[in-house]
């Protein structure tokens, strides 16, 4: 599956939002330095899809807040949430 994602970084506490059935934003509590907001937000999503890290990629925009996700569901329930 593959999602856009919006990153705002440097937050207070990490937070997933459901914009639209395939957008999503997501605010990440570490900087975006170092590659270190877009280690974080794989953790996040991980989590709020349930799926181990490996099963998600930056597909595009890994420099940019606004990325395309792709993620690899075993249970497509989770397109729910």
């Amino acid at each position: 599956m593959l999602i856009k994602v919006r990153v705002s970084s440097g937050a207070k506490e990490a937070r997933v939002t459901r914009t639209s059935e395939t957008s999503y934003e997501v605010r990440v509590d570490e900087k975006a330095i170092g590659g270190r907001a877009n280690k974080r937000l794989l953790e996040i999503l991980s989590e709020h899809f349930g799926v181990p890290g490996s099963k998600i990629t930056i597909v595009r925009g890994a420099k940019s807040r606004d990325k395309t996700v792709s993620i690899i569901l075993e249970n497509p329930d989770f397109l729910s949430r």
